[in-house]
């Protein structure tokens, strides 16, 4: 059976990338699979493309995520990108054929959830009230208050040592104006973003900061945004610190809210043993795959 792709106009669209789609459909015009290619227009990213493909699992093995791919890594390559990457479920039939297509595996993931219901509420407390000199504890719903804006921005090069193994994935350049643009997105989909951060009690800048988006209605899972710790002032315990005041903060807040949600690199033994410690249990694996273009 002969299958047309479909180039799509796609309208989501952010300050940080926008999104390139097709659409596979048989002979009678009924869907069979889909493409989206997530183009990064950022400084420090503008050599990456993110692929997310679905085939119809009654289309599969007929050639339809071929012609898929086949357009997305020739649209990547005429927008003179480097890298072109892709997540699937751990040891599954996408990580198959990726590999296939002359994809490879760059960084292993694991993917938490902490129940709130179960969560351990009086070690999480002793957690948070535990000393830290010469630190201190801060939090913000929604944009960063402008005093902390600069300093807040600065803080975000935490991120840049995070354990990406072989992945391609560049340096997330950071200024006020992205922060900013960065929290409108969430509050436009109607979400709340949460931030917990720790400040340095010498001159009253941000050294880190813990990110957690909940749904609008306060139900269901919150998911992680990142935590991270400028160099200079690891080692004291900050990163665990911050991540409980989140944990504390978002059962206080919400008191609805189900779970919150987590991912990590294998590789990133020091989230996950944070992770390990306020009760976060694997739901699943998945492997980033890379294609070299």
């Amino acid at each position: 059976m002969p299958y047309r792709i479909t180039a799509l106009t796609d309208p989501e669209s952010t300050a940080s990338s926008h999104r390139l789609a097709w659409l596979a459909s048989d002979g009678d015009g009924a869907p069979a699979g889909s493409a989206f290619l997530r183009l990064f227009v950022k400084e420090g990213q503008e050599h990456l493309a993110e692929l997310e493909m679905a085939v119809h699992r009654c289309e599969r093995r007929r050639g339809v995520g071929t012609r898929l791919l086949e357009a997305a890594v020739a649209a990547a390559r005429r927008e003179g990108r480097r890298s072109l990457i892709a997540q699937t479920e751990g040891d599954s039939p996408g990580g198959h054929f990726l590999a296939a297509h002359g994809f490879r595996a760059v960084l292993a993931l694991t993917y938490a959830r902490l129940p709130l219901a179960d969560a351990d509420l009086d070690r999480i407390d002793g957690i948070v009230q535990q000393p830290h000199p010469g630190y201190r504890l801060i939090q913000w719903e929604g944009t960063v208050p402008p005093e902390l804006a600069r300093t807040f921005a600065a803080s975000r090069r935490a991120m840049d040592d995070m354990p990406m193994d072989g992945t391609d994935y560049g340096t997330v350049v950071w200024d006020v104006d992205r922060v900013l643009s960065a929290a409108d997105v969430i509050a436009e989909r109607g979400e709340l973003l949460h931030t917990v951060a720790v400040v340095d009690t010498a001159d009253g800048s941000v050294v880190g900061f813990s990110e957690l988006v909940v749904p609008g209605d306060g139900r269901g899972d919150g998911q992680h945004y990142g935590t991270g710790v400028l160099p200079e002032h690891r080692g004291h315990g900050p990163g665990l610190w911050m991540k409980a005041e989140s944990v504390r903060r978002a059962r206080e807040r919400h008191p609805e809210l189900g779970g919150l949600l987590t991912d990590t690199a294998d590789s990133n033994t020091h989230m996950r043993g944070i992770n390990d410690v306020l009760g976060y249990l694997p739901t699943h694996a998945a492997v980033e795959y890379q294609l070299d273009l």
